[in-house]
């Protein structure tokens, strides 16, 4: 199977029976520009059609996990309706195609998982993160409704009491914290969390294929029906939000700029929040 035309933003590399998908702008701390997310949301269906591919470990390149989505993105949607609109419809389709995909997910979380960062985590079937990770859902905090990942799954995943704490303080999850909360799997020393990932990917890898993809896929329908109930609704208040003064405001402030009205954010490379 030929990942090229995914592009740089994400690598996909076959080690035997597994498949490291990793996010690639370390520079950015992982944040999801509008290549990557389109790369994220397209990888799943070719993970699917690789016949020779039979478990998939999540990983993020550098430092961290990932920290969401890139901020400067937030003042252009902002302004650009058009790319809010995309924006939006690529987050739904993001959602559907991975908690469609019948290959077991591992993912390996180091460093911060943020924003579409934690959601994606949220949306893996076997959680590792590093002693030092956290998990952290900011959009409500910046100003966003939450429209994607946490809204669908935490519920499922922890308490509503829990997931209503979280998601609207946007407070930061310790990784002690997301395995006694359902959140994580294991948690392991940080220069040892992709080894581990993939040793439990292994275990997964050898399980009877149809067996093991077919039970995932049945799982998930609680998840797929989740997101059938709230996803709608959540990302049309999340779209919303993109135009009111809260969000502009509060991304000024995190990225420490004046928005003049034209869209354009002095501050290339800040980090992620959502």
């Amino acid at each position: 199977m030929d990942y090229s035309n995914l592009g740089p933003e994400l690598l996909v590399e076959a080690e035997g029976p597994l498949r490291i998908v990793t996010l690639n702008r370390p520079d950015e701390l992982n944040s999801f520009n509008g290549a990557m997310h389109t790369a994220m949301r397209r990888v799943w269906d070719q993970l699917v059609d690789d016949e020779g591919a039979r478990a998939v470990v999540l990983a993020g390149a550098g430092r961290v996990f990932s920290a969401g989505g890139y901020v400067p993105d937030f003042i252009r949607n902002h302004h650009d309706l058009a790319a809010r609109r995309r924006d939006i419809r690529e987050g739904e389709r993001l959602v559907r195609a991975m908690l469609s995909c019948e290959l077991p997910v591992i993912a390996a979380v180091h460093g911060p998982a943020v924003g579409l960062g934690c959601s994606l985590a949220s949306m893996s079937d076997f959680v590792v993160m590093g002693e030092d990770a956290f998990l952290s859902d900011p959009h409500v905090a910046i100003g966003l409704a939450a429209g994607d990942g946490g809204t669908v799954t935490w519920p499922w995943q922890t308490s509503m009491l829990v997931a209503k704490e979280y998601i609207l303080l946007g407070d930061r999850m310790p990784a002690a914290d997301a395995a006694r909360l359902g959140l994580c799997n294991r948690v392991v020393p940080t220069d040892q969390v992709l080894a581990t990932a993939k040793e439990y990917a292994l275990r997964f890898a050898e399980l009877p294929a149809q067996s093991t993809r077919d039970t995932k896929r049945a799982l998930n329908m609680h998840l797929l029906d989740s997101a059938n109930t709230v996803l709608n609704f959540a990302l049309a208040a999340e779209y919303e939000s993109f135009g009111t003064e809260d969000i502009k405001i509060r991304v000024a402030e995190f990225l420490g700029t004046v928005d003049d009205g034209s869209g354009d954010v002095a501050a290339a490379g800040a980090p992620a929040t959502a």
